[in-house]
């Protein structure tokens, strides 16, 4: 009578035992491991980088809003698309006449000089500056709305614009290519064939950055020499009190011109969170394709290292299979080994992201701002990289028949 053999017990592969064996196989070739986990690290760590720079950016731009785009009006002279022959639209006491609105810092009229090519100049017989350097014509209120910083001299004030005096504040752009690198010697400038002094030079503009590459004229000095402003060329820059910028935008035009409000157009500022909203989306989708192409090279990098594994260790996977591992064990082992390369490479990246959006916000005196779900799911993303990078060559070593893997 023969006996009856028992049952083979199945073999099974624990997940210590498979995580055990993946460590061991990435420390046989740390080097080949870590450049393997190169491309998910730079992958992972631009994906945190990104995020958190746009949120430290974000926070920047609303308090950047907040102190000054959201105190900006500006108001223009639209009579002429109107009617043809309805003249300027600005009064002549525009200044006075804003200045009755509530919530009003500073306001000024301002408008380009219609002047020949080359009409600025150091001497009456000096080489012309071309015709890139603009002449306007601006009030010390419209000087002031936009928030200039001073590199040498002063400002023209009120009494030079009573008194029509010729007298000009470069911008610093303006300066240079004049040559002007001091007020020490006194210079001045030839506008058309008129001398002006040089009262002062701009460092910065906060507002209408256009001055910086311009000669800046007293309004009624400019309307003098060269006449008033042709009608539609004349604009008043408002600066406002934080939180009036609107409400001065929907009552300047009837408080300029309550006979015809229709003449004047005054453009409040934009709403902020359309602003963070657009900024953000446009940073983070341009940057966001940089560091999805980072994690592909990952994902490549990985399967290749993998796929050249598999084919080095055809007899290791042969003498597993004849000791009774199954190809999913196969297969688990090397998934398993790629799962831990992305994963380390992942929270690599997490941390490089992390400093990197903490150093710059540091160097640049910024508040770090980082989000906890992206920092959170950043070593995932890692994980799954991995994963997915290793599915080809699991299965092509689980599909190895034990007998060809141990003819190698």
């Amino acid at each position: 009578m023969t006996r009856a053999r028992p049952p083979v017990e199945n073999t099974r592969l624990a997940v210590r035992d498979a995580l055990g064996e993946a460590i061991a196989g990435i420390l046989r070739r740390p080097g080949r491991a870590a450049l393997t986990a190169l491309g998910t690290l730079l992958g992972v760590g631009s994906f945190v980088a990104v995020l958190g720079l746009t949120a430290t950016l974000s926070a920047r731009i609303d308090g950047r809003f907040t102190a000054l785009t959201a105190t900006e009006v500006t108001v223009e002279d639209v009579a002429v698309r109107q009617d043809e022959y309805a003249g300027p639209g600005l009064p002549a006491d525009v200044e006075r006449r804003i200045g009755v609105l509530a919530g009003i810092r500073d306001a000024g009229l301002w408008w380009t000089v219609r002047l020949p090519a080359g009409a600025v100049a150091t001497t009456p017989d000096s080489r012309a500056l071309g015709p890139d350097t603009a002449v306007l014509a601006a009030s010390p209120g419209a000087v002031r709305a936009a928030v200039p910083r001073l590199r040498e001299g002063r400002l023209y004030d009120e009494f030079a614009e009573r008194t029509r005096q010729r007298v000009v504040v470069l911008g610093a752009g303006a300066a240079d290519r004049l040559g002007i690198t001091t007020l020490g010697t006194r210079p001045a400038v030839w506008i058309g064939g008129e001398a002006f002094t040089v009262a002062g030079v701009l460092a910065d503009v906060r507002r209408q950055p256009d001055m910086l590459l311009s000669v800046l004229v007293p309004r009624a000095t400019a309307e003098e020499v060269w006449g008033p402003a042709a009608p539609g060329d004349a604009r008043l820059l408002v600066s406002t009190r934080l939180g009036a910028a609107r409400q001065v935008a929907a009552l300047a035009p009837r408080a300029l011109r309550p006979d015809h409000p229709e003449y004047l157009k005054a453009v409040p500022p934009p709403d902020p969170r359309e602003l963070r909203t657009g900024v953000s989306s446009d940073l983070s989708s341009l940057i966001l394709v940089l560091a999805g192409v980072c994690l592909v090279i990952g994902a490549v990098g990985i399967a290749n290292t993998t796929l050249v594994a598999v084919l080095e260790r055809r007899a290791e996977i042969g003498l597993r299979r004849a000791l009774g591992a199954r190809g999913r064990h196969v297969a688990a082992q090397f998934l398993t080994e790629s799962a831990v390369l992305g994963a380390l490479g992942g929270a690599a990246g997490t941390s490089l992201g992390v400093l990197t959006v903490v150093g710059t916000a540091l160097a640049r005196d910024w508040t770090p701002v980082l989000p906890t779900a992206a920092v959170a799911a950043a070593p995932l993303a890692g994980l799954a990289t991995g994963l997915l990078a290793g599915l080809h060559p699991a299965v092509r070593a689980a599909r190895i028949p034990p007998s060809e893997a141990l003819r190698h």
